[in-house]
Order: structure tokens, then C-alpha cells, then sequence
């Protein structure tokens, strides 16, 4: 241990001592520093560990750190904050993520937290500041100085005492299992390259997109797809969004109509990618219908969609109410799919099903009514079912009543 309170751990004798400490704990904190700006997969840069007094920076551009599955296949919980993307560059670089999994942020917003930063977190739970650092800073640079060393020290630096406070209070309020539930989900989230055939729902307004256009947008957007995955590089480097959507809008035949796409920089024409790039396009021309892959439903229609906004309101004052953070809660994609015909998504069978899923069934069904309490907050009640008379409109005619029985959904 040195005097900043850190070992580095740059080759494969350290790393073999500290899988061998690992392998005797219950639980250890971890977080990673990686790049993703100028290349297709994350690349990590430094990798963080922390347990029992110990804290250990692993340099991955010196050692392999592959031999950390050994670990992460083991019975110890891993600490991390915000992991979902910590989770992606340990899957590339070690083969696998940690079995069990504890992320403070996500467990942080069944105490009410909305998705705080690790900084925010550690001063209002623990009362300290964390070590200041350049968040732009070049993780790849070696030697990495004892500013950026001690900065990223301080990210595992009290992890584990977090875990033990939220932990506590997540049993007093009952709940512990709910956070454990979602940490178990976070884990068995697909963290796979993208599928290429599906790369073009990503773009903007492709749900507008129609007959040959849809053809060539998958076609081509997976190509650009495989292309960076194969050269690791960022998609907008082969191909950007807006030429791509030229493309999609006037698909070129030629080399000499693909040079007049718009934003379609000449450095990208280089070697094969010409003559892929109009296969791509003939291919998408002449694709057939039941190879074309669609995004998938948003759920709620256009009759569901006044439902939806009228239950979102509902959710937020439920979420304040309760203190959990509302994203955690549900989000507008979870109420479309729920207030569905057949009922889908995370409201269904989980922890949220008695919370939220319950009560907008019984809404959805015509039991329940929406109405404003004394405090001017939305409150539940029991429908009357009986009409309000309106003031006749200009003419003499009467406002139209609204259809029988309630807003669309669940069952």
C-alpha cells in the first residue's frame, strides 16, 4: 500500500495476489475508467477495486485483466455506482460481469435519490467530499499522475460504507428485496453488440419511414453497423446520420451518384466501402417484405395515448409520495405497454405490479377514478359512475359525454 492509499497493479504477479485477497472476501467495491469517444467497444483504461482496507487501481494497457472472471464468477457481492455501463466494459474485457451485483445509485433511488451522482450521494449520506477531478481527463495517457490516481482511488473509496447505510435503511422500509430485484435485472440486461438489422430504429423519425425507405435504412445502417464494429470505430466515422438519411431518401445506383450524397465525406469512400455501400442500397431496394425487421410497438395507440399522460401525472405524485425515485418507478413506456389490450413490461410481475400495476388496472377497467385532493395532489378514488351535468354550449346543444367505461388497458 502506498502513502496515497492505492497499490498499482501492472502486471500478472500482482493481479494473481490480489485475485487470491478477492477470493476470501464477501464483498468488494468496483468501477472502471474507459474511453468510447473514437472507437466502437469501450476501452478500458483503469480499473478499480476496494475491500477491507485494501484499494487496488489494475492498469488494463499493463496487465490483462481477464483472470478477474475468476472473481466475478465467485460468491462476493460487487459494489458498484450507476453500473450499467461499468457492467458493458467488464463484460468485454473480462468475459463476464460479477454474479451478484449492488449499484448505490439504482438501490439510492428506493430512498427517494433521482439518479444521483456518486459525489452527491457520499455528501449527503456520508457527509464527505469526494477528490475533484478533471472528468475530461485522458485515462489512456501513461504515466497517469497522482491527481488523476487519487481521483480515481476516491470512486471505490466508500462504496462498501454506502452499501451498509443504504442497506440499512432499505430494511426499515421494506425495501431491501425490491432493490435486490433490480439489481439482479441490471445484471441480466443484454450487453451484446448491436444487432445490425436493427441498427436503423435508431435513427431519427424512423417510425415515419416508408416502403422502399425502410428496405434501404436497414440495409444500409447495418452495414454501416458491422463496418464499425469490424474497424472498431464510432458509426458516425463510417457513415453519419444525416448522410445516411440522404442515402435512405434518394438512394444513389452509382459511385458517381453516392460522391453527390450530402455530408458524405470523401475520406469515407476509401477502399471497398464504394461498392459496399451500393450493394447495401440495391440489397435495400430488393428486400422483401418479411425480411424487413420493425421497431417495436411504443404501445400505447393514439385512443391510449390521453391514458397514458393522465397516469403518468398519477405516477408522480405515487413516486413522491412513496419516495422512490419516478424513474424506477415506471416510465411513460412502461404505462403504454401496461394500459395495452394485453397488458406488457415491468408493471405486469414485479415488485411494481401492488404499487402501480394493480390500481391503473382497476383505473383501466372503469373502478377507480382520478380526482384532485384537498391539497390540490391526484388521489384515487372510487368511481360514482354518476354523470356531471354540463352547462348547455352556445346553440343549445349539449356537450358531448365522453365514451362509456374507462381508459383503455389492462385486465
Amino acid at each position: 500500500m502506498t502513502e496515497a492509499g492505492y497499490r498499482i497493479v501492472d502486471d500478472a504477479g500482482r493481479l494473481a495476489e490480489v485475485i487470491g485477497d478477492l477470493a476470501t472476501v464477501d464483498r468488494y467495491a468496483l468501477d472502471t475508467e474507459f474511453h468510447r469517444e473514437r472507437s466502437y467497444w469501450p476501452r478500458l483504461a483503469l480499473l478499480q477495486l476496494a475491500w477491507a482496507g485494501q484499494t487496488v487501481l489494475i492498469d488494463p494497457l499493463a496487465v490483462d485483466p481477464a483472470p478477474l472472471a475468476e472473481i466475478f464468477a465467485g460468491p462476493g457481492l460487487a459494489v458498484l455506482h450507476a453500473a450499467d455501463q461499468d457492467l458493458e466494459v467488464l463484460d468485454r474485457a473480462c468475459g463476464r460481469v460479477p454474479a451478484r451485483l449492488f449499484d448505490t445509485q439504482l438501490a439510492a433511488g428506493f430512498m427517494g435519490f433521482s439518479s444521483p451522482s456518486l459525489a452527491s450521494i457520499v455528501e449527503r449520506l456520508l457527509g464527505r467530499r469526494l477528490e475533484k477531478g478533471d472528468q475530461l481527463t485522458d485515462w489512456t495517457r501513461r504515466p497517469l499522475s497522482s491527481a488523476q490516481l487519487r481521483y480515481a482511488a476516491s470512486d471505490v473509496a466508500y462504496l462498501l460504507e454506502l452499501h451498509d447505510l443504504i442497506s440499512l435503511e432499505l430494511a426499515r422500509l421494506g425495501r431491501a428485496a425490491w432493490a435486490e430485484e433490480e439489481c439482479s435485472l441490471l445484471l441480466r440486461r443484454s450487453r451484446g453488440a448491436a444487432v445490425p438489422e436493427e441498427a436503423w430504429w435508431r435513427l431519427k423519425h424512423a417510425r415515419q419511414l416508408r416502403g422502399v425507405e425502410r428496405g434501404v435504412a436497414q440495409s444500409v445502417a447495418a452495414w454501416r453497423e458491422r463496418r464499425a464494429q469490424a474497424l472498431d470505430l464510432p458509426v458516425r466515422f463510417v457513415l453519419s446520420d444525416l448522410a445516411l438519411l440522404s442515402i435512405i431518401h434518394r438512394p444513389p445506383r452509382t459511385r458517381a451518384e453516392l460522391e453527390q450524397v450530402r455530408s458524405l465525406d470523401a475520406r469515407q469512400l476509401g477502399g471497398s466501402a464504394p461498392s459496399e455501400l451500393l450493394e447495401a442500397v440495391a440489397a435495400g431496394r430488393s428486400l422483401p417484405p418479411k425480411a424487413l425487421r420493425l421497431p417495436p410497438s411504443q404501445g400505447a395507440g393514439s385512443a391510449a395515448r390521453p391514458a397514458v399522460t393522465l397516469a403518468a401525472a398519477w405516477l408522480a405524485e405515487r413516486a413522491q409520495a412513496l419516495r422512490i425515485d419516478p424513474a424506477i418507478l415506471a416510465t411513460r413506456a412502461d404505462l403504454a405497454l401496461y394500459l395495452q389490450e394485453r397488458p406488457e413490461g415491468r408493471l405486469v410481475d414485479s415488485w411494481r405490479r401492488p404499487l402501480i400495476g394493480e390500481p391503473l388496472g382497476r383505473l383501466a377497467r372503469g373502478e377507480l377514478a382520478l380526482a384532485f385532493g384537498e391539497d390540490g395532489s391526484l388521489v384515487l378514488e372510487e368511481r360514482s359512475r354518476q354523470p356531471v351535468l354540463l352547462e348547455p354550449m352556445p346553440g343549445g346543444d349539449v356537450e358531448p359525454a365522453g365514451p362509456a367505461g374507462g381508459l383503455p388497458g389492462a385486465s
